[in-house]
């Protein structure tokens, strides 16, 4: 109860944040807050890390030590190993703590998890590099996803778990009149964690996506497990090692949270998913396997997978502010984002502006040149494409311009990067396709593809938008039009495919971005995912009421 009482204050505001949904942040996103040696000494840490053991876990007798993770920016082998265990240790280490954990109070849990937050807030500049170095995010993006973000993003799922568990009370004198005599029932209730929760971690976000699930399960009564992408462990290791060291300050069990290391040519996953003892299970990655896991008998997910992502261009005041917006958000860690968009449709007989009218092919070009004037800047460039962490990434690329029916607006090209010489770079490749080519573009196309779409009207535009969405699903959309009625039917057509519209944007703000406590990121209504952070949902489906009576 210490610890509660330590962070109460902090509970208590990011609780009212997130019911009234305004601007909250409990971690500042600025560099500058934190340590002013924070940086360098976050590159030392990590280059000591370098071919040595990652020794930070509070895990014991691993069976192995595992990793083979490498820079997208020195595609250079870090040779970080990491303590590894078979599925059967993971389970039984977890199922080991589960009582104990569980009967633990919610006060109790959300002390020790927001002292948790704490300790991982000491270590953002250690997680950005990890971040950098594995994801191929470019360090502003590495410090603010992986650190103050995605903190933010723990510390919303705890304030919804922990008010959601006291929502009703934990005891009642029940009193049944009953004419000349009274039933009277002494009635007690508590929540009880589900299991054994499994998180599933991606390369590009490998703690951003992470921590909402982890801080979920172990909120609501869970030992989790983490299974990072063996492309980004670094990252989320610290995160794992700071929360088994506040486990410990708050004298509970280390392995309520422990990380499953593999590699990709010797993966647990499957196993893990497949234990009976498994009851919970979040997932970010492709279709595949995720339709594979909300298959499961048995098990509860939590998914984000792919998605294909509109902007319909319907008419602006400012064409220029437009596309500065738009170029800005199809270059951001090279569209590597599951919010970055895609598909552009506009119109054939082009769009009105304040400025007069622009054709179709103007519209593009101004698109095209927007985006060239970001890659060729040379701190820009650099600072927003960031490196493309995977090698198949660049295959895409080449597979969409060598498309059926692709004209080819703008090629993607290596982009310099003065401190990284040898990073993996590809800037955005703009690509014209008409409405018809729905094969090409009705697909995700991860990576830096942007298709040009060009539509009879602005109707086709709402409607190709909405079907994509849903069909292929959609976790973002943006839009642009100076006419209320179109914005209206926007708005009500992307509803009913469950994918949230944002309209207007330009400055500094962008379609890419959801922000803690106020937005909800994937809806779960469409196939791009069967869940949201953070609504009631993703916490109530971790843990029961029970319900004791004595007469």
């Amino acid at each position: 109860m210490l610890l509660f009482e330590k962070h109460k204050e902090l509970l208590d505001k990011a609780t009212q944040a997130v019911f009234s949904r305004k601007f909250y942040a409990a971690y500042s996103e600025n560099p500058k807050a934190y340590a002013e040696d924070g940086l360098a000494k976050a590159q030392a840490w990590y280059d000591a890390q370098l071919g040595n053991r990652f020794t930070e876990l509070l895990q014991q007798d691993p069976s192995d030590w595992k990793g083979n993770e490498s820079s997208p920016y020195t595609q250079e082998l870090l040779n970080i190993h990491y303590p590894s265990f078979t599925d059967e240790q993971l389970i039984d280490n977890a199922r080991a703590c589960l009582s104990e954990w569980r009967n633990a109070s919610p006060e109790s849990r959300a002390g020790v998890l927001l002292e948790s937050l704490e300790r991982i807030s000491k270590r953002f500049f250690d997680i950005a590099i990890a971040t950098m170095h594995t994801s191929g995010q470019a360090y502003m993006m590495s410090f603010q996803a992986s650190g103050p973000h995605a903190n933010d993003r723990a510390l919303e799922t705890i304030a919804i778990g922990y008010d959601l568990q006291r929502k009703f009370p934990d005891h009642q004198e029940w009193i049944k009149p009953m004419g000349k005599f009274e039933l009277n029932v002494h009635k007690t209730w508590r929540t009880m964690g589900r299991g054994i929760g499994l998180v599933i971690g991606c390369s590009t976000f490998p703690v951003w996506n992470t921590v909402p699930g982890v801080f979920a399960n172990l909120i609501s009564g869970n030992p989790v497990i983490v299974k990072p992408h063996p492309g980004g462990i670094l990252p989320i290791a610290i995160v794992v090692a700071e929360i088994q060291k506040a486990l410990v300050a708050g004298r509970y069990n280390p392995d309520l949270i422990q990380l499953a290391v593999d590699t990709t040519n010797d993966p647990i996953t499957k196993k893990l998913v497949n234990s009976p003892e498994v009851k919970l299970i979040d997932y970010t990655g492709g279709n595949s396997f995720g339709d594979y896991i909300e298959s499961l008998p048995g098990k509860i997910s939590f998914t984000e997978k792919a998605g294909v992502n509109s902007v319909i261009l319907d008419s602006a005041h400012d064409l220029n502010a437009v596309m500065q917006n738009l170029a800005f958000a199809a270059c951001l860690y090279s569209g590597q984002m599951c919010t970055a968009p895609q598909n552009i449709f506009i119109p054939e007989n082009g769009i009105k502006t304040d400025s007069g009218h622009v054709s179709f092919t103007d519209a593009a070009q101004a698109f095209a040149d927007a985006v060239q004037a970001i890659v060729d800047h040379p701190k820009m460039g650099p600072g927003v494409l960031g490196a493309i962490q995977n090698i198949d990434t660049l295959q895409r690329i080449g597979n969409a311009i060598e498309s059926k029916n692709a004209v080819l607006i703008l090629d993607s090209k290596s982009v310099v990067n003065e401190e990284y010489p040898n990073a993996r770079t590809a800037s955005p490749a703009i690509i014209k396709l008409d409405a018809e080519d729905i094969a090409t573009y009705g697909e995700e196309c991860f990576g830096p593809v942007v298709f040009i779409i060009k539509t009879a009207d602005t109707e086709e535009s709402i409607a190709l938008a909405k079907k994509l969405a849903l069909h292929k699903g959609a976790i973002s959309c943006g839009a642009y039009t100076t006419n209320e009625n179109v914005k209206h039917n926007i708005a009500e057509s992307m509803e009913e495919a469950f994918t949230p519209v944002a309209f207007n944007l330009t400055g500094q703000i962008w379609m890419n971005q959801n922000a803690a406590f106020s937005d909800f990121h994937v809806t779960g209504g469409n196939p791009a995912g069967n869940a949201s952070f953070t609504d009631i949902s993703y916490l109530s489906k971790r843990f029961v009421w029970v319900g004791h009576k004595h007469m």
